[in-house]
């Protein structure tokens, strides 16, 4: 067994899905790995990450929008606003979603369903530097 392992940067331009995929499949593809785990965490509480659709636009639309209904901003309850009106609804966003995932690698790839791709989800209404790490475990 081999450890391999990065951080990746990732530059949000505000809130959204920001697909990365191609990031992760290009190290396994350097590390020369077939077989074995991925596993991703981002160490930020404003921001997380998501398996989902990959293949129509309109889903990460859908899915961006949901996350603004579900938690707005500019709420009269919200206390956490040091830092604006999407301080707390960013933190209760990174709660609802993942702030990890553990996905398999066969045959030189990640074992995503074939409509499915990683995304990190930026929750801040202006951008920021994000850092992902990257862990892989090779079987081989």
């Amino acid at each position: 067994m081999q450890w391999y392992k990065d951080t990746l940067e990732i530059q949000t331009h505000g809130k959204g899905l920001y697909p990365f995929t191609d990031l992760i499949e290009g190290r396994i593809h350097t590390w020369g790995i077939t077989e074995g785990m991925c596993f991703l965490f981002i160490p930020h509480t404003s921001a997380s990450l998501v398996a989902s659709e990959s293949y129509d636009p309109t889903a990460r639309i859908d899915l961006e929008s949901f996350m603004e209904r579900l938690v707005p901003e500019s709420q009269p309850w919200h206390r956490h606003t040091l830092e604006g009106a999407d301080d707390s609804p960013s933190h209760m966003r990174a709660m609802l979603t993942n702030t990890s995932l553990s996905i398999p690698i066969d045959n030189g790839h990640l074992s995503l369903g074939t409509w499915q791709g990683v995304y990190l989800f930026e929750h801040r209404a202006r951008g920021h530097h994000r850092r992902v790490y990257l862990r892989c475990l090779s079987i081989q």
